[in-house]
């Protein structure tokens, strides 16, 4: 296997736009569409949007655990994937089955968390629309996104 290394700029540039691409959320209307409605987001709106989230998360590598876990790597990693968080039994029970933190579990969570975790112990009510879901998933996507391998490149 090989890995291809980036600065973290060239990096976190390289995940907003894939972000932007492959992170796109239907839209709620998309099922009285004949063909399905995406909403892409945007982790510059994003930004902003996170700020709703910053009294109990933060995204830096390494960051603090605060009120609810630090986010860093969030998308396509694992429930309870973090070291040092006290998670919810129902959290652990579902982070036994393997569920993942994929796009369309992040979005159905954020639109309402207690659809996802019944029993979970975030106490936030929601985002209802889809475009701040969208823009929030792509904006934590560029916070630890994995690293890209590729066979054609020599080993070191």
């Amino acid at each position: 296997m090989f890995r291809i290394t980036l600065t973290s700029t060239l990096a976190a540039a390289a995940v907003a736009v894939m972000a932007a691409t492959l992170f796109a959320i239907p839209s709620a209307h998309a099922q009285d569409a004949p063909e399905a409605t995406l909403i892409v987001g945007d982790p510059a709106k994003g930004k902003r949007v996170f700020n709703r989230c910053k009294a109990c998360h933060t995204l830096d590598e390494g960051g603090p655990n605060r009120m609810g876990p630090n986010l860093y790597g969030i998308v396509g990693a694992p429930f309870g994937h973090l070291e040092g968080y006290t998670f919810s039994a129902n959290l652990l029970e579902l982070k036994a089955e393997g569920r993942i933190w994929d796009e369309a579990t992040l979005d159905a969570y954020l639109k309402k968390p207690k659809d996802v975790i019944p029993k979970g112990i975030m106490s936030f009510a929601g985002l209802p629309k889809d475009s701040d879901r969208a823009d929030v998933i792509a904006y934590m996507a560029t916070y630890g996104a994995p690293v890209a391998e590729d066979a054609s490149m020599p080993a070191e």
